[in-house]
């Protein structure tokens, strides 16, 4: 059994990638029987009460670059002698902010084995400093290689994210860990008409409409603009189809209004943020999962929509090129463009449908949580098993 320290920036309640990544592994890491500690920013959403022991909240700032997220400004000292008291044995830092140097900063004063998993793209993200003025690509690679300075290993989530790192230079071990999902919270049950009809009566859609499903942060590098400009000429061959946006962002409030420019209020359906609980719901009562992004490091959404047997059409990307094959497994465009055409033909054709979402859903078995959290234990114990026991005395 190990006790393991998780340092992030981004926690439940909030809603991401990097958030649903953490409590799978979470989950499925207490499955095994080791104990598991959240080191993460203050949210005053967040429920003290039920988090008690397991989850440690620092206090923070909103973010400037990404005004959601939040940084810590304090708590060095009382998460030192927190690592103390809870006899970690490894570090897991999952930010390459405040959480992330804290839990690299301990690591060293524990002499415990800091393993990092790089989870953003953040050359995608630039345009939130100074309109991408300020920082430079380059910049972003040297940063990169500083906080990589000294891990045990560098969890990359997918290929793209690997390659990216070999061109910052970053030298320690990569290892490729697709972050997995727990199965059978997406998987339909029995009763899942009702919960369809039910979401479909909420948001004033008919049993009879074909839904197209967006999740996920509204946000420029996230492209949701292109899918809103590919529903007029839609809507024309299909007027029955609706958009349901499920997500909050900067950019939703541009979004609506563009919504509203093309007159497609009644086509267009924005949500805002859902609870987690809730989620699976939605992709329950949708048709078709649909994503222009390109700045995915793993698309997580994506496999949430396959494992709920909802058809995928993406824009093509090399973070998904071994899940989502043309034709196969779903649907990819090339040109934003093209996404109207694609998705009229789709709704057009539907009799090899049923085939697509079948080997879809065999695309993805190997990345369950329970595949997941047996590649992170054993680095885990790889990790634990090399380091020696001995502190340094960087604090004292």
């Amino acid at each position: 059994m190990m006790r393991i320290a998780l340092f992030t920036d981004t926690y439940y309640p909030q809603i991401n990638g990097v958030a649903t990544s953490i409590m799978i592994l979470e989950k499925y890491l207490a499955k095994r029987g080791h104990e598991v500690f959240i080191f993460t920013s203050s949210d005053s959403q967040a429920d003290l009460l039920k988090e008690s022991g397991k989850v440690f909240r620092f206090r923070s700032l909103g973010a400037i670059f990404v005004p959601e997220r939040r940084l810590a400004i304090a708590g060095l000292y009382r998460a030192s002698h927190l690592i103390e008291e809870l006899g970690i044995d490894v570090i897991h830092t999952h930010t390459e902010f405040s959480m992330g140097f804290m839990g690299k900063l301990l690591a060293k004063k524990y002499h415990l084995p800091c393993i990092h998993t790089y989870h953003t793209m953040y050359k995608d993200y630039l345009h939130y400093i100074a309109k991408g003025k300020l920082i430079t690509p380059s910049m972003v690679g040297a940063f990169s290689r500083l906080f990589c300075k000294r891990t045990f290993a560098v969890i990359a989530p997918t290929e793209k994210v690997k390659k990216q790192l070999e061109t910052y230079q970053i030298n320690e071990q990569i290892r490729t860990i697709p972050t997995g999902i727990d199965f059978e919270r997406f998987r339909r049950r029995f009763n899942y008409s009702e919960v369809n009809q039910t979401i479909r009566s909420q948001l004033g859609i008919n049993q009879s409409d074909k839904v197209l499903l967006s999740v996920g942060r509204i946000a420029i590098e996230k492209n949701m603009r292109a899918i809103i400009l590919a529903m007029p000429e839609l809507v024309k061959k299909q007027p029955h189809v609706k958009l349901v946006m499920v997500g909050d962002g900067p950019a939703k409030k541009e979004l609506v209004a563009l919504t509203k420019q093309l007159n497609l209020t009644s086509n267009i359906l924005f949500t805002g943020a859902v609870r987690w609980d809730d989620i699976h719901m939605y992709y329950h009562m949708a048709d078709i999962f649909v994503s222009a992004s390109t700045s995915e490091t793993q698309g997580l959404t994506y496999i949430e929509a396959i494992a709920s047997n909802l058809l995928v059409v993406a824009k093509d990307d090399i973070c998904i090129k071994d899940m989502l094959i043309h034709k196969k497994t779903g649907f990819l465009f090339q040109e934003d463009h093209q996404l109207a055409t694609l998705l009229d033909q789709i709704m057009t054709k539907t009799s090899e449908i049923s085939l697509i979402k079948k080997q879809a859903r065999r695309q993805i078995e190997h990345l369950s949580a329970t595949h997941f959290a047996n590649h992170i234990e054993q680095l885990y114990s790889e990790a634990v098993q090399i380091y020696s026991p001995q502190p340094s005395r960087m604090f004292s």
